[in-house]
């Protein structure tokens, strides 16, 4: 990749790894279900203006309004709410890192659901190892038996697996531009969260500091809208494949705003946890397996 492509990748791990750091300041005078809303309803009318500007058409088609809305389930509603509803029990940079594991979950789906992404055999020890990760992470929590923080835990983990199925279902979306299928989804996942909000909770009787207008902005604004605009663009000029590096960068990112931000303490286990994952996800990506079989053998020299 070029130098601009890295610097895109690694803009684009800051933005979603923010995502994490700033439900943790908007929780503080939002519920978990408004911020879910507002992040997606703002972030959808910011990319209408967007698509306005460049002039791109926008379907009509019932039949692609409904793969937007299955997309948005999957995409959005379900893996928002489980995030930020998780993070009410857990911080942001342990949420971050169970998120991480949304290709272990990826891969397993994709060996049952398409016919070109079975599983071999440095996959499935990738799998097995990043699991092994995710009890490392757990143990804390779960010594004495289920809590909440345990259950937060595997909210995370839901979320993960919901944004293994929206990789799947993403598929049947091809007839129309990224940024048309990404507006879609968040304007039917808006329509859907409405009546959600205003019969689960009380958003007209919030009271927000700037602190969080400010946080649910950035969260909107720049961890969902201009972020679907930035992973786009990386999409095109890095492939899917390279594009699989930003898995890696976003819980460091999350880890550097909770730790040194918000004064977030991490287990030594969650540490623990969170190499052996990395450990499995790099056996997944199998590029460092590529490397280790291109090196020269004894006796061999380089052409």
């Amino acid at each position: 990749m070029s130098l601009r492509t890295w610097g895109m990748l690694i803009a684009l791990s800051f933005l979603w790894g923010g995502t994490f750091f700033f439900i943790e300041l908007a929780l503080v005078d939002f519920t978990p279900f408004t911020i879910v809303f507002l992040r997606v309803s703002v972030a959808a009318l910011a990319l209408l203006a967007y698509l306005l500007v460049t002039g791109e058409a926008i379907p009509r088609d019932a039949a692609i309004w409904a793969a937007f809305l299955v997309m948005g389930l999957l995409n959005n509603i379900i893996p928002f709410s489980l995030i930020t509803w998780g993070q009410t029990h857990i911080t942001g940079s342990v949420a971050s890192i169970l998120n991480a594991t949304t290709p272990l979950f990826a891969a397993i789906l994709a060996h049952f659901f398409t016919r070109d992404e079975k599983l071999r055999r440095h996959k499935l020890f990738g799998i097995l190892l990043g699991y092994c990760g995710v009890f490392i992470m757990m143990q804390p929590t779960l010594v004495d038996g289920f809590s909440l923080q345990s259950l937060g835990q595997i909210a995370i983990l839901g979320a993960a697996l919901s944004y293994g199925f929206a990789g799947i279902w993403g598929k049947r979306l091809g007839r129309s531009s990224a940024l048309v299928n990404a507006f879609g989804m968040l304007a039917c996942s808006s329509i859907v969260m409405l009546p959600v909000v205003l019969v689960l909770e009380a958003p007209f009787s919030a009271t927000p500091s700037l602190i969080s207008i400010g946080a649910m902005l950035c969260l909107a604004l720049a961890g969902t809208a201009l972020a679907y605009i930035l992973y786009f663009r990386v999409l095109v000029l890095a492939g899917a494949v390279n594009l699989l590096l930003v898995t890696f960068l976003i819980p460091v990112t999350a880890l550097i705003l909770g730790v040194g931000v918000l004064g977030e303490t991490v287990h030594p286990f969650a540490l623990i946890g969170t190499a052996v994952i990395f450990a499995g996800l790099a056996l997944i990506d199998g590029r460092i397996l590529g490397l280790l079989r291109k090196r020269p053998g004894p006796g061999r020299e380089i052409p």
